[in-house]
Formats: structure tokens, C-alpha cells, sequence
């Protein structure tokens, strides 16, 4: 089983984050989620972007960098939009890595290095009509197209932060479909 470090995204680490993580673990993975916020979440990404941007985003990703050091490298880095910043940059950056899941999000490998790292598996998941993630499909293609370990699910729809269950945007049939990706993923870790 699986060892998967999985950082929130913008809106903080919310109840729906919680009920993914337990999905996961409910699946035998062992699922770290650090709250890089202190306990705060947001009813908007407007709210959240805005506590983000107060309390400065590369400390932020430091915390959550720091969160990792304490595990160890044999993990399985996620993140869920914001959270993807950081989880892209320890998959990409640390020995050891074993994948990566990049949900709602997904920046040109060039922010953290040349290439993708050799034998490190990642799955990129997003809505095609998610304004966020049309901005970074192009990243995804890339990304999925330079190795053989790379593989891109978009699906039908707008919704941003679809797979958590506590905003408006959750789609159950979307998110029942990418954990049984992330499920097929993280037992060959």
C-alpha cells in the first residue's frame, strides 16, 4: 500500500478533503494531509486566494514542504490545486519519489527541472471547462506526452474543485471515477 502525502487546496483543509483522504485510506493507503492553513477554511476561492496571498504563498509552500522532510522520501505526493504547487515540486525535485497526483491542477514541468523524473508515475486530473485547469491543460499535455509514466483524465464539465464533497462544485460521478483511477494508481505503488 501506498504512503501519499496530499495537500488541500485553496479553500483550505476542508471536510471534503478530509472524506478523500479517508477514501484512500479506506483502500489500505496510509494518507498524510497537513493543514497549511491552521485549521482555517474558506467558503470561496476569492476568500481563500486573498488569506493565501496575506499570508504569503511561498511560506505556505514551505510549510508544506517542511511537512514532507518529516515523512521521509518514499511517498506518493498529491495535491488538489494549490496544493498541486507543492506536490509537483517534491515529486519532481526528491529522491525517492514514489508518484505523484496533480488534481485540478498542473504546472509546466520546467517550474521545478528539464524533465520529468525518470521512473516516477503521475496521474493529471481536471474538468475540461474548469477555467483554472483549461489554463493548465496545456502543462498536462506536455507533461503526459514527454514519458511513458504519465497519464491525463479530463473530464466533462466546469467545476473547479469537483471531488470535494463539502462545496457546490462536487460531482459525485466524476470523483467515484477518478478514485477508482487514483485506487488502480496507488496499489501499483
Amino acid at each position: 500500500m501506498a504512503d501519499v502525502l496530499l495537500y488541500h487546496h485553496i479553500q483550505g483543509l476542508t471536510d471534503g478533503v478530509r472524506a478523500l483522504a479517508d477514501e484512500l485510506r479506506g483502500a489500505g493507503h496510509t494518507v498524510h494531509t497537513p493543514d497549511l492553513f491552521d485549521g482555517r477554511t474558506f467558503a470561496s476561492i476569492e476568500e481563500g486566494f486573498a488569506f493565501a496571498k496575506e499570508a504569503g504563498f511561498d511560506a505556505l509552500r514551505e510549510r508544506g514542504a517542511s511537512a514532507a522532510a518529516d515523512l521521509g522520501p518514499d511517498l506518493v505526493y498529491a495535491g488538489i490545486s494549490f496544493g498541486v504547487t507543492i506536490a509537483q515540486r517534491l515529486a519532481q525535485t526528491t529522491a525517492g519519489a514514489r508518484g505523484a497526483l496533480l488534481l485540478c491542477s498542473c504546472l509546466p514541468v520546467s517550474e521545478f527541472g528539464e524533465s520529468w523524473p525518470d521512473g516516477v508515475p503521475v496521474q493529471v486530473h481536471g474538468k475540461e471547462g474548469d477555467e483554472f485547469f483549461d489554463e493548465d491543460l496545456p502543462a498536462a499535455r506536455e507533461l503526459t506526452a514527454s514519458t511513458p509514466l504519465a497519464e491525463l483524465f479530463v473530464y466533462p464539465g466546469d467545476e473547479h474543485l469537483f471531488l470535494d464533497s463539502s462545496l457546490d462544485a462536487y460531482d459525485a460521478d466524476a470523483t467515484a471515477l477518478m478514485l477508482d483511477r487514483v485506487r488502480t494508481f496507488l496499489a501499483a505503488r
